[in-house]
């Protein structure tokens, strides 16, 4: 099927004003390459360019100011060879080789790397090298990691930050006020985003996934006087878990705008996702609840020593992660994270910006 689409492709002329856009391949209407179209419309130099998302469910978006195409149809592949731009966080091709000479392929990625990928996984076998033109990287450590694990060239890579990160480098108190209206939760609270990662292997012998050691009730009674919880997870997680609001936790696991809810967090629990390091933009306190911190080590794999390298090192059960945040102080935190995010994230605010360096100039 790739030298079918790479044969129609010869008949398809390339339209320099095309860009098409997707998000984890995708399965979503979010994220960097997100920001980057919000940016392209809010600005009058991309008027006459047409910018299309491909989506796996077009009712994903509900405005219908948005063009969008059905991954995986003809129309699709045929948008896709047509356009003289592409823009993703993960992949475009649908495990194909179809891309024109003539394309711009720009991938923004999805994080920095906590987890290992690509040729440092057990599944190098698996491993193909990206055909992106241009990588975003928010940070050395990124660029170090991934043209190791990637495969990527240097010279394709542009240090310039995360476009989804942009907007969490100037948040207002005006805005927090307004999502947390919008989200009708109390103002007299502190709020704890919780956003566990999925654990791959995490399953017992009828193939079910195993519900993480977290007992509500317990963070309700140390907790509940000064916070209130948001809970934000991987769908297997969420379905096991089987959290319900409750005035002390809110289940936000199917809210569309992450950035929403790490704008009004005022302490951000997770494990081992990148997440950490995105909201280590905002100088907020962070701690990492990580219960299997050996099994996940040896089992998929970590880039650094955590209780070394984040903000809190590791908190391995309840009691001692409940009674650090219980006790938080909140000025020597925010100067901790601070210094975290000094490593991690050397570039940010103007990411979506640097689209008019590649196709503007």
């Amino acid at each position: 099927f790739s030298f079918i689409l790479k044969f129609i492709g010869i008949f398809c002329k390339t339209d320099n004003k095309l860009i098409l856009f997707n998000s984890f391949g995708g399965a979503k209407f979010d994220d960097s390459p997100k920001a980057i179209y919000d940016y392209m419309v809010s600005s009058n130099k991309y008027d006459d360019y047409k910018l299309v998302w491909a989506l796996d469910n077009p009712k994903l978006v509900e405005n219908k100011n948005v063009k969008v195409v059905k991954n995986t149809t003809i129309k699709f592949f045929i948008t896709a060879l047509k356009a003289k731009y592409w823009i993703t966080n993960s992949s475009m091709e649908r495990g194909l080789k179809f891309k024109k000479k003539n394309t711009i392929y720009i991938n923004t990625w999805h994080g920095t790397a906590l987890k290992k990928l690509g040729r440092d996984t057990n599944s190098v076998g698996k491993f193909k090298t990206s055909k992106a033109d241009i990588f975003y990287v928010q940070s050395q450590y990124d660029i170090d990691i991934f043209t190791r694990a990637f495969n990527w060239d240097k010279n394709k890579i542009r240090l310039v930050g995360l476009p989804r990160n942009d907007e969490l480098c100037n948040v207002k108190k005006e805005e927090i006020a307004k999502i947390k209206k919008k989200l009708n939760l109390p103002l007299d609270k502190k709020i704890i985003l919780y956003a566990p990662t999925f654990r791959e292997y995490n399953y017992d012998s009828n193939g079910c996934f195993i519900a993480p050691p977290i007992n509500i009730d317990k963070w309700k009674e140390k907790l509940s006087e000064n916070y209130i919880v948001l809970f934000r997870a991987h769908y297997e997680v969420n379905k096991v878990l089987n959290i319900k609001d409750d005035g002390f936790i809110f289940n936000y696991t199917d809210y569309p705008c992450l950035n929403d809810l790490l704008k009004i967090s005022d302490v951000l629990i997770s494990d081992y996702s990148s997440i950490m390091i995105d909201y280590s933009i905002l100088e907020r306190p962070i701690f990492s609840y990580t219960y299997d911190y050996e099994e996940y080590s040896e089992k998929r794999g970590l880039y650094l020593d955590l209780n070394k390298v984040l903000p809190n090192g590791i908190q391995k059960d309840e009691d001692s992660l409940l009674e650090k945040i219980s006790n938080c102080d909140f000025e020597k935190e925010k100067r901790k994270t601070k210094k975290f995010k000094e490593k991690f994230v050397e570039k940010c605010g103007e990411a979506s910006k640097y689209i008019d360096k590649i196709i503007l100039k």
